[in-house]
């Protein structure tokens, strides 16, 4: 096995151009074998096999710089650079990130879980170098849907007009998580089919080569007949209007071809665009035919390609799918929009029962977002569907042109809380803090998926601005779904469990949790309330200044950020108010990022646990009232 050989990338050097060809179906094979086990992104990695060898073979990294647009690609590139050993590790507590990081590997020099950051910081990386009169390479690897983000086409922008140094890699397999959408993937759809056109390139190419070297107004000329060719038989070339030379499209999961094509663009005075084409999950025949379903795979049977889950509850997800479609089928203004996620958001069928009313932008939630405030100006029910992590990058829009203007946009906040294996650039914990400081913005979280149901009821009925409903990427509670759907009265909190002692306000899926502790400590003489704060913003007023007359010890609880949190909103109220005196403990996620692992563990690691509940309560209530 030349794979067990691999250690580093100088091992890479050592091989032939036939042996890099058997690597590549090693590779296939280890990947295949090893998220069997462990799940991950598979199909893209795939994919990336025989590029991820080339760049290593031909490149010395960490010196060269290789920025993983998005990351969750750079299996490969772990394994050439010293962590094949941890694979059993990948995602899980403590083990292997599923993305690029820095703390992991010299070799990581770009870290991201979002798309279309690449560019930039490949630009950044670039000027860099040439302030400190280095001469590295350069090279970013972006997707073709990652290439739909705005933030990419401002970095086009600005490196073709600053001509560093500087390669990219368009990697176009015409998959990101979802079918492409836009105008640019139309354009590569043309370049990609355009026989015409490489056909023409070939001869003039070729033609010149035949031509001495007799002069430079010779040679000028040819350069503007091939350069018309692309003009006449490609419409925009617009890599090339961008300040980039363009090579290709290649075949990039062809090896020597693609060996070739990088050592000539590695000539090229300033920046270069190498366009490959790709084949998303090649070498498995399951990820070949469904690279959507095997995007981000579950362990699998690698014989049949069947998905390990377990059953039980549906998903809040799929809550949220099936009420979006009952809510749609008695209101025709309710219209659906993703940026580039119509499977994760659960919004499938949603398109099937309504092609005309569902809108999925492309990696753009900028777009989406501004996108929803002209719909909701016209009189349309947008929902916005889009995970929490997501949703912080039209942050700006969701300020300047949702909530300024009090627009009855509704945010259908998915993944909200911890996310698991994904980790820390996909933690849905932020939302909260940035959301309810917004003014305009309401905001509600469920205790369990039938009250999803009449949360969305809500948010349809709701026409006094922007309001969100957020919900985490776990399955329900089994509890029964078979009431009519209802509005719940803005604002108001609901208590679960009576109680003296001292009362938890508990946010969405810290709800189990809150119960759990309460029957504990009801053993030990404990009474504690439980009220569920389903309401972040505005929270029930009428509630917080009761509680203030019964000066009971009380604690927050939630799956979000302790600073800027629900647990600030209680406090802030209160100081508000000039009540003072009470005892208040937030438990909440602390100051720093929480990395990957399963939610269990996540929520163990912060103190979002049913032991620290009973703990805290204990250390408020008083011996005597314990024993009473």
């Amino acid at each position: 096995m030349l794979l067990e050989q691999i250690n580093q990338p100088e091992d890479l050097k050592r091989l032939s151009v036939e042996q890099l060809e058997q690597l590549a179906a090693e590779t296939r094979q280890f990947l295949v074998e090893k998220l069997s086990i462990t799940g991950g992104h598979l199909s893209s990695n795939l994919g990336v096999v025989e590029l991820t060898i080339a760049l290593h073979y031909l490149f010395d990294s960490p010196k060269d710089k290789f920025i993983f647009d998005v990351g969750h690609q750079s299996y490969v590139h772990k394994m050439f650079t010293g962590r094949k050993d941890q694979f059993d590790t990948l995602r899980k507590y403590k083990g292997l990130c599923g993305f690029v990081k820095r703390s992991e590997s010299e070799h990581d020099v770009w870290e991201a879980g979002h798309s279309s950051t690449s560019l930039s910081a490949a630009m950044g990386m670039a000027m860099a170098r040439d302030l400190k009169g280095e001469s590295n390479r350069v090279v970013a690897i972006i997707g073709d849907g990652a290439l739909t983000g705005g933030m990419a086409f401002e970095a086009l922008n600005h490196i073709g007009h600053e001509k560093k140094n500087l390669m990219v890699i368009l990697n176009d397999n015409e998959m990101s998580i979802a079918p492409n959408v836009g105008a640019m993937h139309n354009y590569l759809g043309k370049i990609r089919s355009d026989k015409h056109y490489v056909r023409a390139k070939e001869e003039v190419e070729h033609l010149l080569k035949k031509i001495p070297a007799i002069g430079g107004t010779l040679a000028k000329t040819m350069e503007k007949l091939k350069d018309s060719l692309k003009y006449l038989l490609v419409s925009g070339v617009i890599f090339e209007e961008l300040g980039f030379t363009y090579l290709g499209p290649i075949d990039g999961n062809n090896l020597p071809l693609l060996l070739e094509t990088l050592k000539q663009a590695e000539k090229v005075e300033g920046p270069v665009m190498v366009h490959i084409l790709t084949l998303k999950g090649k070498g498995y025949t399951p990820a070949e035919k469904d690279s959507f379903a095997w995007h981000g795979a579950s362990p699998y049977k690698i014989e049949s390609g069947q998905m390990l889950k377990s059953a039980g509850p549906p998903m809040y997800t799929d809550v949220f799918s099936n009420t979006l479609i009952e809510l749609a089928e008695k209101d025709s203004r309710i219209v659906a929009v993703t940026p580039a996620m119509p499977g994760g958001s659960g919004l499938l069928k949603f398109a099937k029962q309504f092609p005309n009313r569902m809108i999925d932008v492309g990696i753009a939630e900028q777009h989406a977002a501004t996108l929803c405030a002209g719909l909701a100006s016209e009189g349309v029910k947008p929902v916005y569907a889009v995970y929490s992590t997501f949703l912080q990058r039209a942050y700006d829009q969701v300020v300047h042109d949702i909530c300024r203007a009090n627009l009855n946009v509704i945010f259908a906040i998915d993944r909200a809380g911890f996310v698991g294996p994904d980790g820390e650039t996909h933690q849905g914990v932020y939302d909260t803090a940035y959301l309810r400081s917004i003014p305009n913005m309401t905001l509600m979280m469920p205790k369990d998926e039938n009250e999803l149901r009449h949360m969305m009821k809500t948010a349809v009925d709701y026409d006094d601005g922007p309001i969100a409903v957020r919900y985490p990427r776990i399955s329900g509670l089994g509890v029964s779904m078979e009431e009519p759907l209802k509005a719940i009265p803005i604002g108001s909190w609901e208590v679960l469990r009576p109680g003296d002692s001292a009362v938890v306000l508990a946010v969405g899926p810290m709800i189990p949790i809150a119960m759990e502790a309460a029957e504990l400590l009801a053993k030990e003489g404990v009474q504690l309330r439980v009220v569920n704060a389903r309401f972040i913003k505005p929270m029930d007023d009428a509630m917080l200044h009761q509680l203030a007359k019964e000066r009971l010890p009380m604690i927050t609880l939630e799956e979000g950020t302790q600073m800027g949190g629900f647990g600030s909103g209680v406090l802030e109220f209160y100081a508000s108010q000039g009540v003072y005196g009470l005892q208040i403990k937030i438990i909440g996620i602390p100051d720093y990022f929480v990395e990957h692992g399963s939610v269990p563990e996540q929520r163990k690691e912060v103190g979002l646990t049913v032991e620290r509940l009973v703990s805290e309560v204990q250390s408020l209530v008083p011996r005597k009232r314990q024993h009473a």
